[in-house]
């Protein structure tokens, strides 16, 4: 949307801008709520990797939760300049991300030594490389639509899978708020010249970090109890301060 300020980083030379209004309330930051809302990601992944560490889950969950952060940042960095080349720390690290929810959910039998891990590496590297190039537009946002997708069944499926009533409603939680912030994205994205006649505009776009937060949030906990389930790691839903759940384990002593 229009400029309201002078602007610290120039010209808007990104391909995709939200439903605010640019550098409103600083010259420094050109979505201001789109920028700041990305801080409840950062907060909640800090919270998972702080969680996986010390109960020394596998490695892969460390890299899921710093992987959650860094692409909060990268949002941070793209609303906040609207520049083409930070639009890539946006874009690209999404791709990786779901390029890691892959590894972990399809990886058979959950192991590091195999042809997977290598092959999903190379092809986030790859396309790292292609969409700084040629700048994929619509064709990204198709990948990564068919790369979700491909989640969809074994997320699914380890969901039926388990029996213990704390775990599902994480699922059940991942899910809601996965759709309430796709709505909000939606919302802002089609109907943008109507919100901006409101008195308040409301924001989905920063509404859509805020529930994708909590969405990634609530679907590296779910992964983390079944994977402390095929561990025999006794695992069990417990919460931060009574409200936000976590895996809480108990190792057998010869591990």
């Amino acid at each position: 949307m229009a400029e309201t300020i002078s602007s610290f980083w120039g010209p808007v030379t990104s391909t995709i801008e939200c439903c605010e209004k640019n550098y409103a309330y600083s010259s420094y930051i050109a979505e201001f709520y789109n920028t700041i809302s990305n801080i409840p990601t950062i907060l909640l992944a800090l919270i998972g990797l702080i969680n996986a560490v010390r109960q020394r889950f596998e490695k892969r969950f460390t890299v899921l939760h710093v992987s959650n952060m860094a692409l909060a940042i990268g949002s941070m960095l793209y609303h906040a300049t609207l520049q083409r080349g930070q639009q890539q720390s946006d874009e690209t690290p999404m791709v990786w991300e779901m390029l890691l929810y892959m590894y972990i959910l399809h990886s058979p039998d959950w192991h590091y030594r195999s042809t997977m891990p290598v092959f999903l590496f190379l092809y986030g590297a790859v396309f790292a490389v292609v969409h700084f190039v040629v700048h994929l537009g619509v064709g990204f946002k198709v990948h990564y639509v068919i790369l979700c997708l491909l989640c969809i069944p074994r997320m699914y499926k380890y969901y039926i899978y388990t029996q213990d009533a704390s775990a599902k409603r994480l699922g059940k939680l991942y899910l809601a708020t996965l759709i309430l912030g796709s709505l909000f994205w939606l919302i802002d994205r089609v109907f943008c010249k109507e919100i901006s006649r409101f008195p308040v505009n409301p924001q989905g776009h920063a509404l859509w970090h805020v529930f994708m937060g909590f969405s990634t949030y609530f679907a590296n906990t779910f992964m983390m109890f079944c994977r402390a389930q095929q561990r025999g790691w006794s695992p069990k839903v417990v919460h931060l301060m009574g409200i936000l759940p976590y895996v809480k384990i108990q190792k057998p002593k010869t591990q």
